[in-house]
């Protein structure tokens, strides 16, 4: 056996909650992280001086889990606060399930906030790219529109495909009371088309919102969390990979690192993509799930195109149901969201209250779940399956 396979199984999230998601102004991004990490633990019943395991990035403190412990007034035993872009929880879920597994710790946070809606917009610690910047693009969206276009030019896809993302992502948002976009009404494919462009061929309704919000999630041994107060959701399988920092050096535009998370991911779960009963992936623009959901294995190369088709609420493949970054919230940094709605969906399958949904916005019976993150222009790519008990 692969030694990092020995923690499928072996760890569980026993906690999580979001705060502040849409716009709060007066709240830095600190005390969003804060208040999410203080529900997150009423959530599992953990009291706060059991945290032993700190591990957060933002786009405001070059070292954010300092930052964080400081703030909260606790002293863990290991923090990490290690950015890879809008992954890096994902990324920090597979060092928490290293660090549990090894009795380097007992209890994790993950966290995460921002307040960048209400600071004025999105911001970043990131360094200019040094091949790209004489160019002057307007990052990270030329960067994607650069996929986009080149995925259209290889695949024959149509702008309207990449409409068809934004309209399931709003149709889900729809059914969901905590999405941002929720109370706005459905989307059409010419709503897509004719709004305003932003960087060729993407368009306003392509990109994520732009949000408030913080996350967390608690995670400990999988025979401690069954003495918490939520249903705990087991990790099956991990993995991440990159490939580049800037665009210009991706090596393919119309292939990610996802298909080589991925593929370890699923061979440490046990399970394949048909398995997945809920797909969560980081939606920052419409070509990204069509890129992940082919990366991922859910369908070949250039099919991507055709399957997005079925990803709403009446389709067969139920992938960003909380509405995503394009209608639910997209606070700059995404992927904790990515995973708390994953999580979601199975502790509302288990009988745990984890708020109202329309009908049709919770799913009936999942039992497992992929989240996928993202980070930089389509760089880091990092993937966790998640289970109930039973699929252990």
């Amino acid at each position: 056996m692969n030694e990092i396979n020995k923690i499928r199984g072996k760890t569980a999230v026993v906690g999580l909650a979001e705060a502040g998601c849409g716009v709060t102004p007066g709240w830095s991004a600190m005390e969003l992280m804060a208040t999410a990490v203080h529900d997150a633990l009423d959530d599992a019943g953990i009291n706060l001086s059991q945290v032993d395991g700190l591990f957060a990035a933002t786009a405001f403190h070059s070292m954010a889990a300092m930052s964080l412990s400081e703030y909260l007034g606790i002293r863990p035993k290991f923090a990490d606060g290690s950015n890879i872009g809008g992954s890096s929880f994902l990324a920090h879920i597979i060092t928490a399930a290293v660090a549990l597994e090894t009795g380097l710790i007992n209890t994790a946070v993950i966290a995460y906030g921002s307040n960048q809606r209400s600071a004025g917009g999105f911001k970043t610690i990131s360094e200019p790219m040094p091949y790209e910047a004489d160019y002057n693009p307007r990052m990270p969206v030329s960067a994607y529109a650069l996929a986009a276009q080149r995925y259209l030019h290889e695949y024959g896809a149509k702008k309207e495909d990449l409409a068809q993302v934004a309209v399931s992502a709003r149709d889900w948002a729809l059914l969901n009371p905590r999405a941002y976009m929720h109370d706005r009404g459905p989307l059409t494919i010419n709503d897509v088309m004719s709004a305003r462009p932003i960087v060729d061929p993407l368009g306003k309704l392509d990109c994520c919102l732009v949000t408030d919000g913080a996350a967390a999630i608690v995670m400990t041994r999988s025979d401690k969390a069954k003495d918490c107060k939520s249903t705990p959701i087991y990790l099956l399988g991990a993995a991440m990979e990159h490939h580049h920092r800037m665009i210009s050096e991706m090596p393919d535009l119309t292939r990610t690192s996802a298909f080589e998370s991925g593929q370890r991911a699923f061979e440490m779960s046990g399970y394949n993509p048909s398995d997945m009963d809920t797909i969560q992936l980081y939606d920052a623009f419409t070509i990204n799930p069509i890129l992940f959901l082919e990366d991922l294995g859910f369908c070949k190369k250039g099919e991507g195109k055709d399957l997005i088709k079925n990803i709403g609420p009446s389709g067969s493949l139920p992938v960003n149901t909380s509405g995503g970054g394009l209608s639910c919230v997209h606070p700059g940094m995404y992927g904790l969201f990515v995973t708390l709605e994953a999580l979601r969906q199975l502790r509302n399958s288990a009988g745990d209250d984890v708020g109202k949904r329309k009908e049709g916005g919770w799913l009936k019976d999942p039992k497992l779940s992929l989240a996928h993150g993202n980070g930089g222009v389509l760089s880091s790519q990092v993937t966790n399956i998640w289970g109930l008990e039973e699929t252990i």
